[in-house]
């Protein structure tokens, strides 16, 4: 048992993955990271469709490679009577379904929970969409930017001049993922305890919602409506960011206490004492004037020398990084947040590692993505006991 965990806290967990693009990957990324036995199913010949997006190295999708490190990849076409019967078999071995099609999709092919448990009633079914398998939007197409316009999200990211601006990483469907990837493994706990599988149904537009459980009360509670605030907080000021002399930083004096070492940091005492700056009430009643005089004391000296003052006299701050500072952060690497891998064909390949950190089963970074089809003969051989020559045969029919 001890010789299994060493490859990941999900060793043995049998995963049939049917999801293609983001949202899915990223669930079933995270849990081939943690040692899931995870088996990418793609279409014949075509494969995910982000195998097609840039950027690329020696012809190979770094979008793709990153999301689907650890996985096996087979090829099925599940409309064909053969890929269906294939399916069916493989189901019957598997702790797992997860896709992310439209709702119904899968119900069409007969492959929908309802079927999919008869055949094995301990199989937990995934699901992740743009808004969910209820409800009088689930038949509507979902991609992340329609999750983030969707859940209010863009409506309070941004400044009050624009328009409601998308969050530069395709948050809904990272946040749909990574909630598929905590549902399914609360369900894997319950079938532990009782033997019993279970549907999860997750939508990208729930997923941007709950994520603003701080921002919504705004209008539940007070009535009053969250607006493009910028880098501020709704709840307290100094939170914020401002202009230094070749860069901006990022301030979150979050409290009284916090305030008043920012004023002492700054050799500014005097704002301690201030009618305007008494409570954070006040502070952020007077936003702009206390903004003022932070960039009158910043907006002249070196990014690194203002975080260092205020770090120093204990104010939460840091740099505004952009991507190239991330990846080079003494700290990142420590944390081994960018992980150097070699790729059959793209070569030296540097991924974004896993926040999961683990102290007994580190998650591990054991396979690159796969290449369309390479394991057919491996994993048809073990799960549906065909030999080379059927798998052979059914790639000639167009069925692998």
């Amino acid at each position: 048992m001890m010789d299994q965990l060493k490859n990941g806290a999900l060793c043995g967990v049998k995963i049939l993955d049917l999801t293609r693009v983001l949202a899915g990957p990223v669930c079933t990324m995270m849990l081939a990271d943690m040692g899931a036995d995870v088996i990418k199913i793609e279409i014949p010949g075509k494969g995910d469709d982000s195998r097609a997006f840039s950027p690329f190295q020696n012809g190979e999708s770094a979008y793709f490679m990153n999301l689907n490190r650890n996985k096996k990849g087979i090829t099925l076409n599940m409309k064909a009577p053969e890929g269906k019967k294939v399916f069916l078999e493989m189901v019957k071995k598997a702790d797992m379904v997860v896709e992310n099609f439209r709702p119904g999709v899968m119900d069409r092919f007969g492959f929908g929970y309802e079927e999919l448990k008869k055949i094995n009633p301990g199989i937990i079914y995934g699901a992740v969409s743009g808004f969910g398998h209820t409800g009088p939007y689930s038949q509507r197409p979902g991609y992340d930017a329609i999750g983030q316009a969707m859940s209010g999200l863009m409506s309070t990211t941004g400044w009050p001049e624009t328009i409601g601006t998308r969050i530069g990483t395709p948050m809904a469907d990272y946040l749909a993922g990574q909630s598929a990837a905590i549902a399914l493994l609360a369900a894997l706990h319950y079938r532990e305890k009782t033997g019993e599988g279970q549907k999860v149904d997750i939508g990208l537009m729930d997923a941007g919602i709950a994520s603003m459980q701080v921002i919504q009360p705004y209008y539940l509670v007070e009535g009053r409506l969250p607006q493009r605030i910028g880098n501020r907080y709704e709840s307290n000021y100094p939170t914020d960011g401002f202009p230094t002399k070749d860069g901006q930083i990022m301030v979150s004096a979050a409290n009284d206490k916090l305030w008043r070492a920012m004023c002492r940091a700054m050799g500014r005492e005097d704002l301690e004492i201030s009618e305007k700056t008494a409570t954070n009430k006040e502070r952020l009643q007077n936003w702009q004037w206390i903004r003022e005089q932070i960039i009158n004391w910043c907006g002249d000296m070196p990014t690194a020398e203002a975080v260092e003052a205020l770090l120093e006299g204990g104010v939460p701050a840091a740099p505004i990084n952009n991507i190239e500072q991330v990846v080079n952060d003494p700290h990142t690497k420590a944390r081994e947040m960018f992980v150097e891998t070699e790729h059959p064909k793209a070569g030296k390949f540097t991924m974004t590692g896993s926040q999961l950190k683990l102290s007994r089963t580190p998650v591990t970074y054991r396979t690159p993505a796969p290449a369309l089809g390479q394991d057919n003969e491996a994993v048809y051989g073990e799960w549906v006991n065909m030999t080379p020559e059927e798998i052979a045969a059914y790639k000639e029919k167009g069925v692998f």
